[in-house]
């Protein structure tokens, strides 16, 4: 099976235009017992109420079943189970958790999908591919504008896309590429699933849920026809300076040489999206001067120093190096370091009457992976303000535990000693 995989890999990354017409028979026992074996036992249950090791008790019945099912396409996906867990901002994210048999035919479907498309997504694509991440998009931006003539950003946000993919142009997208009758009916019927929330079924005219093993993968198959295909062959050959993309999921930066160009893709981008069903989020999208001459040229009219932008939880500003040079730097934003702060406050006052080396244990493995998301280039000085407002938030609860105040300052700091924090480290470079 996996030798098949690779070899559709192979053919799509050689061909200009492959067309698969014949990949739906890959569904077969093995596949999905594959998939069986890797999916993780410990996520939530959908409407179903099936675990994992319940669904492993009669496995090989439940699969002989399931396959003949879709041979004679009696399979029907059950709807999503809607739940929402909390944003940052205090808002919440919905998500839709599949039943345990479809979580193991979506899985199937991503793989197929995967040795499809993966070839044929561009490298200015970053989000739910393999060997690829936030912290190479935002090195990706940064060498961009570093090395190179880059004066105007377009920084972008889609307006709940995930919630607003068109399921009539994901089929056609789809359709490009793949002519076999049987995938693209198992794709549209788990497009048209439907949800259950509070025990109510809502169909689903529109969207892909997220939390679907399938959703990222057709949402980077909706970006790459929408935005990074049409920037490639349509914008990139219109402009007569320097100009780049940057993707990731519903997040993407633009950057321009000129001006006027800068301001025709941003008008062109809106008409873009709009085609397709999507919109952009007004309050997170916008055009600013930005790079090696932006300071120079605001101070020649007057003005003050350069804008930032955010990605993907950094901003973005305008620097020098020690030698006079230009140089952007990046720092954790100002909102996701108010939102982690406030999380991590909850977090330890929460936990405050368990026993210290059980909080300080815990709280370091949350520290550590801050640490290597925020530990980049720049951000050292965030990431050590983060480390003390966290001692800050520790110390005070410690001395709400009972009546007496436990700890003075240099008590605390005493303790430390012996059930001692993470410390700030830098994991990943940019230049």
């Amino acid at each position: 099976m996996e030798t098949k995989l690779v070899r559709i890999a192979e053919i799509s990354a050689t061909s200009k235009h492959p067309i698969f017409t014949s990949v739906y028979h890959l569904i077969n026992e093995d596949m999905l017992k594959q998939c069986h074996k890797e999916l993780d036992g410990n996520k939530a249950v959908g409407i179903d109420k099936v675990t994992k090791d319940e669904y492993g008790k009669n496995l090989d019945r439940n699969i002989k079943e399931l396959v003949q099912r879709l041979k004679n396409k009696s399979f029907k996906p059950l709807p999503s189970l809607r739940v929402y867990i909390p944003k940052g901002n205090g808002k919440k994210r919905p998500l839709g958790i599949a039943s345990y048999e479809d979580k193991i035919v979506q899985m199937a479907v991503k793989k197929i999908l995967g040795a499809i498309y993966e070839p044929r997504f561009l490298n200015c694509m970053y989000g739910f591919r393999p060997n690829r991440g936030c912290h190479e998009a935002i090195k990706e931006v940064y060498q961009r504008i570093s090395y190179g003539k880059i004066s105007y950003i377009v920084d972008a946000d889609i307006k709940g896309f995930f919630d607003h993919i068109d399921h009539d142009w994901m089929m056609k997208f789809l359709e490009w590429n793949i002519q076999d009758k049987n995938l693209l009916w198992l794709i549209r019927k788990y497009l048209k699933a439907g949800i259950m929330e509070q025990g109510k079924f809502e169909p689903t005219e529109e969207g892909s849920a997220q939390g679907s093993a399938m959703s990222p993968m057709l949402a980077n198959i909706y970006m790459h026809h929408v935005l990074t295909l049409w920037f490639k062959l349509v914008v990139q050959r219109e402009m007569q300076g320097e100009c780049f993309l940057v993707n990731f999921a519903d997040d993407f930066v633009a950057g321009f040489q000129y001006k006027s160009e800068a301001e025709r893709y941003y008008k062109e981008l809106k008409e873009r999206m709009e085609k397709f069903g999507l919109e952009l989020e007004s309050s997170k999208s916008r055009l600013i001067e930005f790079g090696r001459f932006a300071e120079q040229d605001r101070r020649a009219r007057g003005e003050c120093k350069p804008e930032t932008f955010d990605f993907l939880g950094f901003t973005f500003y305008c620097s020098k190096t020690r030698k006079g040079g230009f140089v952007p730097k990046v720092q954790t934003s100002r909102k996701k370091f108010e939102q982690k702060v406030r999380a991590y406050k909850n977090w330890i006052y929460d936990n405050r009457n368990r026993p210290m080396r059980e909080i300080i244990k815990e709280l370091n493995v949350k520290l550590i992976g801050h640490y290597r998301y925020y530990g980049v280039t720049w951000n050292f000085r965030k990431i050590t303000t983060f480390l003390h407002r966290v001692q800050q938030f520790l110390f005070k609860a410690m001395n709400r535990r009972g009546c007496r105040r436990a700890y003075t300052w240099n008590g605390f700091v005493e303790m430390l000693k012996y059930y001692p924090l993470a410390k700030p480290k830098t994991y990943y470079c940019l230049y």
